[in-house]
């Protein structure tokens, strides 16, 4: 539905009363995937779709701190406006918010009318313009998994809400005695973002709920309202879910893998062929080599905190090495057993705390710039990997996969010069104040004997 047409605004405006609806909340992601919002009363729409809501550009360059990160367009142009304008396409109501629906907004530089630069939903769009352009349509499955806290005996700090050790993939009292994962899947379904069902994963207090697979912009959309609505839930028992890649050092980290396959023009999986090497077709083979050949580059958008490479590590089942296997989860990328118009591949690299937006649009450009270069990857490994010798590794550090999409520059330009320079800017500068920090390994490594 079109936000420029005032009629049809106007008898969406009608239905959402006639439904209860009074407030819409027009949501956007910024650079980390963090969602920004406005609420706004129902009578006000109209005039939102006609002129948009004005924000401040400098909400993409602020830290999770709260500090504006110096990233060129913000500070240094005086802090202009973006115009965010509601995709009334992707109106939905919040069943645990009575009254209230919510959509997610499209992000322009309202200088110019073109798509904010740092918009992580238009330039996934743009990516997916380049692949539409070559008859490629992507088509994504987002898993993703997360911890949920209660705050500590005194009421200050967090701690796993269940300790239980061996429950994955488990379900009921056993692993989640106050019911959690069953009122999140109802609330989830009645928001209408396509969840499929979820488990206990491996470590204590570890959910995984995982999404219907749909084109590559419902998918990111989906898994960004995904993760919102997890951590509203989560609040509203008094409770902190988090995303964050590793949040407990006796703990494994959480993962957010993919999976993408590619129809043509008519709908037809262009990654599934019988006769070709290991049942897939030679679209599906170059894309998984761009994959492989951009993954230091990726590693940025798909592993983007300090915290990300403390997930990393020999018999982790999280990525170490860049390769690819048969049905083999130590491996970056899996090729799950099903084929024909099920043949898809699995890029297990991203972990929970990445931008949905940034993390499709930067696998499936690799994977497009791979069609494009028509290279084969290398042998599949087979067995259980983990073995530095026959795979080169993936960045061991959040600056050098900066700079490896710094150097990248096919990557970088598909992304867009600059969303990547602001983006290695802002992200930078986290890291220049995670150095400054004094951390409590150093005060409990240090204090007492020096």
């Amino acid at each position: 539905m079109s936000a420029s047409d005032p009629a049809a605004v106007r008898r969406r405006v009608e239905q959402l009363a006639a439904e209860g609806i009074d407030v819409v909340r027009v949501t956007y992601p910024d650079l980390i995937g963090t969602e920004r919002a406005r609420d706004l009363l129902l009578e006000h729409l109209p005039d939102a779709c006609e002129h948009g809501l004005a924000f401040c550009r400098a909400v993409y360059h602020t830290s999770p701190q709260g500090d504006t990160v110096p990233v060129p367009g913000g500070l240094d142009a005086g802090l202009p406006d973006i115009c965010v304008t509601p995709d009334l396409d992707t109106l939905r109501p919040l069943p645990w918010e009575p009254g209230v629906a919510t959509c997610l907004g499209d992000v322009t530089d309202p200088a110019t009318g073109r798509p904010a630069p740092e918009s992580p939903r238009e330039l996934l769009r743009a990516v997916l313009d380049r692949c539409a352009a070559v008859g490629l349509h992507p088509v994504v499955g987002p898993e993703l998994e997360y911890y949920l806290c209660d705050s500590g005996p005194d009421g200050t700090g967090w701690r796993r809400y269940s300790d239980a050790a061996g429950v994955i993939y488990t379900a009921g009292l056993r692993a989640d005695p106050d019911n959690h994962l069953l009122r999140t899947l109802r609330s989830l379904r009645d928001t209408g973002i396509g969840v499929s069902g979820g488990n206990h994963e491996y470590d204590g207090a570890q959910f995984e709920i995982n999404l219907t697979h749909s084109d590559a912009v419902s998918a990111a959309d989906r898994a960004f309202a995904f993760k919102a609505a997890v951590k509203e839930l989560a609040r509203a028992e008094g409770r902190l879910a988090t995303f964050m890649a590793k949040p407990f050092n006796d703990a494994g980290g959480s993962g957010f893998h993919l999976h993408l396959s590619c129809t043509d023009d008519r709908g037809g999986n262009t990654f599934a062929d019988r006769a070709g090497p290991y049942g897939l077709s030679a679209t599906a083979r170059h894309a998984v080599a761009g994959v492989l050949a951009h993954a230091p580059a990726l590693a940025a958008l798909a592993n983007p905190t300090v915290n990300s490479y403390k997930r990393f590590g020999p018999d982790t089942l999280a990525p170490w090495l860049i390769d690819w296997g048969l049905d083999n989860r130590s491996a970056m990328v899996r090729i799950p057993p099903e084929r024909d118009a099920a043949t898809r591949f699995e890029v297990r690299l991203g972990d929970a705390s990445a931008n949905p937006y940034l993390l499709i649009a930067g696998t499936v450009a690799a994977a497009l710039l791979g069609v494009a270069a028509g290279e084969e990857p290398p042998a599949p490994l087979e067995g259980y990997g983990y073995d530095a010798r026959r795979a080169p590794l993936l960045p061991a550090t959040l600056s050098d996969a900066l700079d490896a999409l710094e150097a990248d520059t096919a990557l970088g330009e598909l992304l867009g010069k600059d969303f990547t320079a602001s983006y290695l800017a802002y992200k930078r500068d986290e890291i220049a104040r995670f150095r400054r920090h004094v951390t409590d390994w150093e005060f409990t490594e240090y204090a007492y004997h020096l």
